[in-house]
């Protein structure tokens, strides 16, 4: 049996014009009842007629997502969310995994998504050469990744502050030899890395402490690289006394090098992340926790909304809350074992 929107009306307890503005991305409808309304309209499996708008408006009824590394948590988390927004709306979506800077310059070079897509979610970050090009295409634009750029909605959290609430957490502790496990080798015009940095150098300096760059150690945004990364850190004549880590697959690969090495968290050494990762709590992890999810399901709604208001330009960046979440892993230095 097709289901209609006054069933998912129904089945949340809200009028079907209410429904109706949640799943078109239209103001009036509280974030919490519209990621209802969404959860809703997906398990009842309602899909909004298209054929009368489609003849209409000429349109494809279909969302481009571009990404850079499909397989990765945050993306996929990011990705499944708007999917959902965009699928209880009654479109498609048309993904490109852009995971090599092979795959990266074919896309921009033949812009394959040209007259096949209503509005494009990017969640990497264009060079100017690129932006342009997806500028280009005369759809909305719309991103979860860097910062402000011309012509596209930008949904985001504060990656400098929040970097810097979690290494503020560790000077108070007491900690001073405090290592960062970074995302610096990451190929692809990614500023979160470099945000994430400068607000742990911003720690360093409110606390009068002096950066070491031999503190510093690349772990490529994955658990593998963190451990490795922590292993070289504990190579050090040196080891630092606490770690931030700049995401949690790479606090979560610190935590295997520690254990490896018999070290004890946070007894030995301390440990923080950053983005609450849904693993994070199982393994106890203190970290700075961004709703990524929502981030998803909000840029999705705003690129909706765009296509309700062809008129209306990009809205002001919007800025997604943090918090700072305190679990297992960070406690004050042993002063046993600092040499």
């Amino acid at each position: 049996m097709t289901v209609s929107i006054t069933d998912v009306a129904a089945a949340t307890g809200v009028s079907a014009s209410t429904v109706s503005r949640a799943l078109r991305g239209r103001p009036g409808v509280s974030e919490e009842m519209r990621a209802r309304i969404v959860e809703v309209a997906a398990e009842l499996g309602y899909i909004a007629s298209r054929s009368a708008s489609s003849l209409a408006s000429g349109r494809t009824h279909t969302i481009g997502v571009v990404v850079p590394y499909v397989g990765r948590w945050f993306f996929g988390t990011v990705l499944d969310a708007a999917e959902k927004v965009f699928s209880a709306a009654g479109y498609d979506v048309l993904l490109y995994n852009l995971g090599s800077p092979e795959a990266r310059k074919r896309f921009f070079t033949k812009l394959p998504i040209r007259k096949r897509v209503d509005a494009v979610l990017s969640l990497l970050i264009p060079d100017p050469e690129e932006a342009a090009a997806l500028r280009s295409l005369d759809v909305p634009l719309a991103t979860t990744v860097g910062g402000a750029r011309p012509g596209f909605t930008v949904v985001g959290i504060d990656d400098r502050g929040g970097a810097e609430s979690a290494v503020r957490h560790l000077v108070n502790l007491g900690h001073r030899r405090i290592g960062m496990i970074s995302g610096a080798s990451e190929p692809l015009h990614w500023t979160t890395p470099l945000d994430r940095r400068q607000g742990y150098l911003d720690a360093l300096a409110d606390a009068g402490i002096e950066p070491d760059p031999g503190l510093e150690s690349d772990g490529g945004y994955t658990v593998e690289g963190g451990e490795r990364a922590m292993t070289e850190l504990l190579a050090l004549r040196n080891p630092p006394t606490a770690v931030f880590a700049q995401s949690d697959e790479m606090a979560m690969g610190a935590l295997r090098a520690l254990r490896r090495h018999r070290l004890r968290v946070p007894e030995d050494v301390s440990v923080v992340g950053f983005d609450d990762h849904g693993l994070s709590e199982v393994v106890g992890l203190t970290t700075v926790a961004q709703p990524v999810a929502a981030q998803g399901r909000e840029a999705a709604r705003l690129l909706l909304a765009r296509l309700d208001d062809p008129d209306a330009g990009p809205p002001h960046p919007v800025e997604m809350p943090i918090r700072f979440v305190l679990r297992e892993t960070t406690a004050p230095p042993n002063t046993g074992r600092q040499r």
